[in-house]
């Protein structure tokens, strides 16, 4: 019996397929995976998108609720600094990202987990590189884990 359960734990990690979430700024980085789709490139079919009308909209609490409804990574996409249609949109968003890093990482979530981006409406190209080495890098992490401890997070995070 033991032979049969360390034979499966090979194809069990190979079947995993990471689940993403990305929010996407309207203006720019939706916009880059409209321009990718229509150009007919291909790039991974796991990431699920959130199109907001301002990076600066993803409210923390989004992220947490994120992981802990069993996203496997986390994927921010805004326009570059200086190009925002709000004027200082990205920079609140990076703002959060940094300190949300700090809360991730305390709570036992690989840094690779949670990722922001600037990418133009013209970069549907980079859309495509950034989510296939996302979901290459959430692959070889494998399925998240939370601890016990941590998993108290879905509790904490259903009340707010």
């Amino acid at each position: 019996m033991r032979n049969r359960q360390l034979s499966r734990a090979p194809l069990l990690q190979a079947a995993f397929e990471p689940r993403i979430v990305a929010f996407f700024c309207n203006w720019c980085t939706y916009l880059a995976a409209d321009l990718a789709g229509t150009s007919r490139m291909k790039y991974a079919p796991n990431v699920r998108v959130i199109r907001l009308m301002c990076s600066g909209r993803v409210d923390p609490q989004f992220v947490l609720d994120a992981f802990a409804q069993g996203a496997d990574g986390v994927l921010i996409g805004g326009c570059h600094p200086g190009d925002c249609h709000y004027q200082e949109g990205n920079y609140k968003t990076l703002r959060r990202y940094h300190l949300l890093k700090c809360v991730l990482r305390q709570m036992g979530i690989e840094e690779e987990r949670f990722r922001l981006e600037w990418i133009s409406a013209a970069e549907g190209d980079r859309v495509r590189s950034v989510i296939n080495d996302m979901v290459e890098k959430v692959r070889a992490l494998g399925p998240l884990q939370l601890d016990a401890e941590t998993e108290d997070i879905r509790e904490e995070v259903a009340v707010c």
